[in-house]
């Protein structure tokens, strides 16, 4: 090969050396490390502030959790919340239905009466239907004076209260499912009792079931208002032990203690409950 060849042959080209490996450096959060510091360090000295401030006096909180009285109380406060919600969504229920329906007539009352229901103080309520007997002091030759006891108004007041919300969440539940499922059931030839019950309240639960859980925690601390009309609840129990002993921090910590505890063990069921109608959707997942 002549010298005219060679110099013709193109030279090889460098290879480049191999580069190193990117190294991955993590973000650094200073503000959210610092931010969770000072919340834990502030959230120390409260925890501490309460245990070691005498005036909690966690002696008589002991004594007195467990009492007779406030066990009684805190019995007729779960009974009532129980009476409530069960009477509360049985009416919420058929007012949904009355919305839902295409009679206008049923329509506007169901309206009307969450209309009403819903712009009136719970307190208000109350003090209406305990002095009922100032209002109407004969309804269809029945004397209305002393004619419903204070649990009786607390239930009257508190359940009417209630089904106006019960009412919403009901309708707000069937209207989230999808209209599309309803008429392939129907084309299916599915009973409408079949639909309902299959097709419809699986999914709407999924929707009822969390704005419900949050109205029976509500329900159970909103029992305590009824100690306005001396029913002899939670709170109304422990305010009768403090206006005979003066000691009015120590057990208004007894009523704040019990109202965590159950409200704790509502929320957890109210989890699984949502779990398990969540079952097959994303937010099972």
């Amino acid at each position: 090969m002549s010298s005219d060849t060679l110099a013709k042959v193109p030279a090889a080209p460098d290879i480049p050396e191999r580069a190193d490996p990117l190294r991955i450096v993590p973000q650094r959060r200073y503000g959210q490390w610092t931010a969770a510091v000072v919340v834990l360090a502030l959230l120390g000295l409260a925890v501490n502030s309460v245990l070691r401030n005498r005036a909690f006096q966690w002696d008589v909180v002991a004594d007195y959790f467990t009492s007779d009285s406030v066990l009684r109380g805190l019995w007729l406060t779960l009974w009532l919340t129980a009476v409530v919600m069960v009477l509360g969504f049985a009416l919420g229920t058929l007012l949904a239905a009355f919305r839902l329906s295409a009679n206008p007539v049923l329509r506007s009352v169901s309206w009307g009466y969450v209309w009403l229901f819903r712009s009136i103080p719970i307190l208000v309520q109350l003090l209406l239907w305990f002095n009922i007997g100032a209002l109407y002091p004969e309804l269809f030759g029945v004397r209305t004076v002393n004619l419903l006891g204070p649990v009786e108004v607390a239930i009257v007041g508190l359940t009417l209260h209630e089904a106006a919300y019960a009412a919403e969440v009901v309708r707000g539940g069937i209207l989230a499912v999808d209209r599309g499922q309803i008429e392939a059931a129907q084309a299916l030839g599915l009973s409408r009792w079949r639909r309902w019950r299959r097709i419809v309240l699986p999914q709407a639960m999924r929707s009822i079931v969390p704005p419900a859980g949050n109205m029976l925690i509500g329900t159970l601390k909103g029992t305590s208002i009824v100690s306005v009309i001396a029913v002899s609840d939670l709170l109304f129990s422990v305010q009768l032990v403090y206006h005979r002993t003066y000691q009015v921090i120590p057990l208004l910590m007894v009523a704040t203690l019990w109202y965590t505890i159950v409200t704790s063990v509502l929320g957890v069921g109210q989890y699984y409950v949502e779990k398990h109608y969540a079952r097959g959707s994303e937010r099972a997942r």
